[in-house]
């Protein structure tokens, strides 16, 4: 696992350890950032279950100008704050160690450009925090996007208030789900 693009091109990344935490995969990372392509720059991203944070941290590589990284386990908190370091992207990141819908329940920090949505697989977890989003809208900015990333089988349409799925992708045992607000 290692950062694809900008700054810190090439620099391999810490996994979490133990068998807690799926990181994502360069290939379906690469094809994630092709797909909101320019939009990264001088965004705002929330990366709601961090893990190994390599997400935000290709989000900060490509020019956002801020992520906020979010995971319960201190196992993934300690990982972030080796790849940060690793990377030299420490100065536009801040971490926290809350529970994710305990965030999403409370009053918005920031609105975001950005928020990733990336759970343990298989407990129903995506759909928890899709939900407690649509509930709370405000963490997203006006043209802001949440995206989610799940095994195929985990997807079951949602029945959402203020955000639609406006587009999926799959990659092989990976799906990813962007939902926009409505208009």
């Amino acid at each position: 696992m290692q950062v694809t693009t900008g700054k810190a091109k090439g620099r391999g990344l810490y996994s979490v350890p133990g068998e807690g935490t799926r990181p994502i995969t360069d290939r379906v990372k690469q094809a994630l950032f092709n797909i909101i392509a320019d939009d990264v720059r001088d965004s705002t991203w929330l990366d709601l279950f961090a893990g190994t944070g390599a997400v935000g941290i290709e989000a900060l590589s490509r020019g956002a100008k801020r992520v906020i990284f979010n995971d319960k386990e201190a196992a993934a908190i300690k990982t972030i704050q080796a790849n940060l370091k690793l990377v030299g992207l420490e100065a536009n990141a801040s971490i926290l160690r809350l529970d994710a819908f305990a965030l999403l329940a409370g009053r918005p920090n920031a609105r975001y450009d950005f928020i990733y949505i990336a759970p343990p697989q298989q407990k129903g977890l995506w759909s928890r925090a899709l939900m407690a989003l649509d509930q709370n809208v405000g963490w997203l900015s006006e043209n802001g996007c949440a995206m989610v990333q799940i095994d195929p089988r985990e997807f079951t349409p949602l029945a959402l208030t203020n955000l639609t799925l406006t587009d999926e992708r799959r990659y092989g045992k990976t799906l990813l789900c962007f939902y926009d607000l409505n208009e």
